[in-house]
């Protein structure tokens, strides 16, 4: 078995989220499909035993970690699929994917032809996903350029010498990313979108409005994936006030949307509801896009639009 950086801190939540991936493609009424999670899952010392068939999980979707958390991760897999696809559709032909981790976008989504997809996170991680990958053969559906980059510091010179090009409109995708990065972090990610971005661009990201309360942060999702797994995922998080990056993108002049991961549970019949102290409250998924002229006549919201609307 391989072992790299993806089995140490943040890296480790990528293998947990493919571990719920494989188990969501398992499902009857799978959200999300990708069949290459199960083979990340196994390749990593760390997480060999965990489970990636629904049938391995004791109290199937009541489970707090492979039910409810999985569950999320799995809607949260195709609501983002369905932005990405749509806007490619619309002739958004570049893809960034900040802070990649163990996406296979670039291999199991019907790209349109000519899409580039970018994909940004550390050496490690990418090394170890590529090895897998090769593994079994895997072949990708778009121009798939990787790209070894800490996004806490500048990656805009990497990024422009791998082909991107500032002035076409591009799909930004920040998944499970901005809440682990220290908050000037997180700043210089939005500014460095902003500028980045041609007229006509999206973007979607995942934020945590606040710090949770004390009966939050004892949610059984916590627990169960700090004492059964190893993930701890609150001190993962960054402790520091979260700055407003929905908000930034306005005044900048992009239309926002904030939503619940709730409003996608109730469009989709599936995936997880409110619950009491919830670790999932104050999930929030924020979807803009850039207007102007190279955007036609779009209507703000679109990205948002996007999310809900599914493939082309």
């Amino acid at each position: 078995m391989q072992r790299t950086g993806i089995e140490d801190g943040v890296g480790l939540t990528a293998l947990m989220v493919a571990a719920a991936r494989a188990i969501e493609t398992r499902r009857p009424d799978v959200l999300a499909a990708d069949p290459y999670a199960e083979h990340f899952v196994r390749a990593a010392a760390a997480s060999a035993g965990w489970p990636v068939r629904p049938e391995d999980v004791p109290g199937g979707d009541g489970d707090p970690l492979w039910g409810r958390l999985g569950r999320y991760f799995g809607l949260r897999t195709r609501v983002l699929d369905d932005f990405l696809m749509r806007s490619a559709c619309e002739g958004v032909q570049q893809v960034v994917l900040l802070g990649a981790g163990l996406d296979t976008r670039a291999f199991r989504l019907d790209w349109p032809p000519g899409q580039s997809v970018y994909e940004i996170d550390r050496a490690g991680v990418l090394a170890f996903k590529q090895g897998v990958l090769d593994g079994v053969g895997a072949a990708p559906r778009a121009v798939r350029r990787p790209i070894a980059a800490d996004l806490r510091h500048d990656w805009t010179r990497m990024l422009l010498g791998a082909g991107f090009d500032p002035a076409v409109p591009t799909a930004w995708l920040a998944e499970g990313l901005l809440l682990y990065l220290p908050r000037d972090a997180e700043q210089q990610v939005i500014d460095t979108v902003d500028r980045l971005s041609a007229p006509g661009s999206t973007m979607a990201f995942e934020v945590k409005l606040m710090a949770e309360s004390p009966q939050v942060r004892a949610n059984p999702v916590y627990t169960a994936a700090r004492q059964r797994i190893g993930v701890d995922l609150l001190a993962l998080f960054d402790g520091e006030p979260r700055p407003d990056s929905a908000g930034d993108l306005a005044a900048r002049g992009w239309s926002t949307t904030v939503t619940s991961p709730f409003d996608f549970a109730r469009h989709h019949g599936r995936g997880p509801l409110p619950e009491p102290d919830d670790a999932l409250a104050v999930n929030r998924w924020v979807f803009a896009d850039r207007p102007g002229a190279r955007s036609g006549p779009r209507a703000p919201g679109q990205a948002f639009r996007n999310a809900v609307s599914g493939s082309c």
